[in-house]
């Protein structure tokens, strides 16, 4: 379930990101702050990426514990 989250955080926050840069260059217009879709995609770029590197997800943990 983790790394699901992982990766929906991921590539929500990759696509957030472009949107958000390509809105501060012109290309694109938004309804929101160019600049506060780019920041907030970035962060959800991050935590998306460190839950897929660092956490254990929940299947894994519960075969541990019967083995």
């Amino acid at each position: 379930m983790i790394k699901i989250l992982g990766i929906i955080l991921t590539v929500g926050g990759a696509i957030a990101l472009v949107m958000g840069i390509l809105g501060i260059f012109g290309s694109i217009a938004l309804m929101l702050s160019p600049w506060a879709l780019a920041i907030i995609g970035f962060i959800f770029f991050i935590s998306g990426i460190s839950l897929i590197k660092r956490r254990k997800d929940t299947e894994d943990i519960q075969a541990e514990k019967k083995a």
